[in-house]
């Protein structure tokens, strides 16, 4: 099984960094569409319409794949001071509940993200002239991959493998 689970890895450590260049593009552009938008508006005087939205849609990438890699890395918060006095045992089983409530969250992300992208992919925005529910995939994609990571955690602990913590190598190596 451990076997299997290290093969797992580094496939999900392939989609968690094409996940983090998503994100790091997104918001290489998002700083250039700002930058390009302050300097239309207050420079030439005549203000870019589409910036500020599209600038919005890649925080959404960023800010959400950002959130679902730091599941997985375990960089998710966590109040750490009581671990440090209970023994191993009982720090695994809260980690394990941590995932659990972190896949929870994810659960209801990806739900009711896609609620939400189903439900206004008919609505236009103004500005962009693309679909509304295109604002609510980063939610539902980000819901999506938080779960996985978190049931990866999970099943690595169950095996008896190493999960990663705040500072930790990236398991896969």
């Amino acid at each position: 099984m451990q076997h299997w689970l290290n093969v797992i890895a580094v496939g999900l450590g392939v989609v968690a960094r094409a996940a983090l260049w998503v994100a790091g593009i997104s918001l290489v552009a998002m700083t250039g569409l700002i930058a390009a938008q302050v300097f239309a508006r207050y420079i030439v005087g005549t203000p870019l319409t589409w910036t500020e939205p599209t600038s919005i849609l890649l925080m959404g990438w960023f800010i959400l794949l950002g959130a679902a890699v730091g599941t997985r890395e375990g960089y998710h918060l966590s109040f750490d001071v009581l671990l440090m006095v209970l023994p191993q045992r009982i720090v695994l089983i809260l980690h394990s509940v941590s995932d659990v409530v972190v896949a929870g969250f994810g659960a209801g992300m990806a739900w009711f993200g896609f609620e939400l992208l189903t439900r206004t992919w008919t609505a236009t925005m103004p500005t962009l002239g693309l679909p509304g529910g295109v604002a609510f995939v980063p939610l539902t994609l980000s819901g999506v991959l938080i779960v996985i990571f978190s049931a990866e955690r999970l099943a690595r602990r169950a095996a008896g493998m190493k999960t990663a913590r705040f500072g930790d190598e990236a398991i896969e190596e």
